[in-house]
């Protein structure tokens, strides 16, 4: 899909271009493309929904299946470690990264609408729940009794702070998080993780991308990682303005017939 809305933006910059797409589809077949999209950085809206499972063919495992996945092409477990797509975003340079879930409306319509005002490559992991193949994949995340103590809502500019009662946080130790209470009096918030989604290096975003594969660590929602920089597409159009003004317009049938050619009878 990415292949497509690339050729549709740079052949029509004036339109808003959006990509829909699952965890097998982007991730799979189309995993080559999306890197390239991210490194290119295309004006394009990249929306993943990831279920952790591949729906439309019912019910295979994909490349976000947890290890150990049991489906009917892995009827005893996956053995393989799933791609954390978030991480792949960020290592492939997309200007714009951020997760949200399908079960949280607003927060998702906010992201919505700052990836469709960013300029560049923009990309949203939304955690879907699949009702019929891998249904509750998610469920820690979105059921009333447990989400608190288990989402961290990224902010910009303000510390990482969650849990039921607001109690927790994230403190860096160098490069290296860690779960502290600030409810005892041995930490505050003044001690922890400020989020900074403007940070250009992917080090930081990177850090919180894995935190929801760590023991004891909440699962971040939020924008990763927003920077600016010349899109692919307005560079292209840049190119051929330059030539165009250059040569002139051209003309396609005068270069066909031009050289050598011959006829067939």
């Amino acid at each position: 899909a990415t292949t497509i809305a690339t050729g549709v933006k740079v052949a029509n910059p004036d339109l808003s271009v959006w990509v829909a797409t699952g965890d097998g589809d982007l991730l799979s077949i189309g995993g080559n493309h999306f890197i390239h999209a991210c490194r290119k950085n295309i004006d394009i809206k990249v929306l993943l929904f990831n279920n952790r499972i591949y729906g439309l063919t019912k019910g295979q495992y994909s490349p976000t299946s947890e290890k150990g996945k049991v489906t009917k092409t892995t009827p005893y477990g996956s053995v393989d470690y799933p791609f954390d797509p978030v991480a792949l975003a960020l290592g492939a340079d997309a200007t714009f990264v951020a997760r949200s879930l399908d079960r949280s409306p607003k927060h998702l319509q906010e992201m919505l609408k700052r990836a469709g005002k960013h300029k560049g490559m923009a990309f949203i992991e939304i955690f879907q729940n699949c009702n019929i193949f891998n249904d509750g994949a998610f469920s820690i995340l979105t059921e009333k009794d447990s989400k608190e103590d288990n989402l961290l809502m990224l902010e910009h500019g303000k510390p990482m702070v969650f849990g039921k009662n607001q109690d927790k946080g994230i403190k860096l130790d160098g490069l290296k998080p860690a779960v502290v209470d600030i409810s005892n009096g041995k930490y505050s918030k003044d001690d922890l993780w400020v989020h900074d989604e403007l940070d250009e290096s992917p080090v930081a975003g990177t850090i919180l991308a894995q935190l929801d594969y760590l023991p004891g660590f909440p699962t971040p929602i939020g924008i990763f990682r927003q920077y600016f920089k010349e899109t692919y597409d307005a560079g292209i159009k840049s190119q051929i303005d330059a030539i165009t003004e250059k040569k002139g317009e051209g003309d396609l049938e005068k270069i066909l017939f031009s050289g050598n050619t011959w006829e067939v009878h």
